[in-house]
């Protein structure tokens, strides 16, 4: 008998796992570089009119959960509303350009179209509640907010940072917290 290979044989030992590991590399490579902006660290989208959370929440004191009332009654923190806004700046910083146009837009009774910075794939679950009620503070995901002209994503909308502090969420609760760890079974987080 010949020492020659079937072509059968050249496919399987060759062709097919070359093929394989270039269909993986493929997958890996469009997973990676077609991942939409809005869950990738630092996405920071152009709003309709200019909000300062530096002056807002830093300077004024203003509480995340005045502006962003469903954080502890809500799967969603939520986005205020534009009468909320007016309350202060029917009277406030009525001559400049961004409250005049906001006053447009309460005027239309439509709403202020802002665009969300912290987004996550459809097929995650988040729900603020537990997460406030346990003491975390907004800045473990949200970053320093309070010292943002502009808000910023400072944390990736990745699994793999979620799961890092369901598996060690003491840097996140506050001093005492008898929590140990966080969910880690998939339907915690994926419906």
């Amino acid at each position: 008998m010949g020492l020659c290979m079937h072509r059968f044989d050249q496919a399987f030992r060759f062709v097919l796992p070359a093929g394989a590991v270039a269909v993986l590399l493929t997958v890996l490579s469009v997973g990676w570089f077609t991942q939409p902006d809005r869950f990738a660290k630092g996405y920071a989208p152009e709003q309709p009119i200019p909000f300062s959370h530096e002056l807002h929440a830093g300077t004024l004191r203003m509480q995340c959960q005045y502006c962003h009332s469903g954080v502890d009654k809500s799967r969603v923190a939520g986005i205020p509303s534009v009468d909320l806004c007016m309350g202060c700046h029917k009277v406030t910083k009525t001559d400049t350009p961004a409250i005049q146009k906001l006053t447009q837009v309460a005027n239309s009774g439509q709403p202020m179209l802002w665009q969300r910075v912290h987004t996550l794939p459809d097929h995650v679950f988040f729900d603020h509640r537990p997460h406030v009620n346990a003491g975390i503070t907004c800045q473990s995901c949200h970053g320093e907010v309070q010292t943002m002209k502009v808000v910023t994503r400072e944390m990736g909308m990745r699994m793999g940072n979620c799961l890092a502090c369901h598996r060690d969420p003491h840097a996140a609760l506050p001093a005492g917290s008898k929590i140990t760890r966080g969910a880690e079974n998939c339907a915690a987080c994926h419906r």
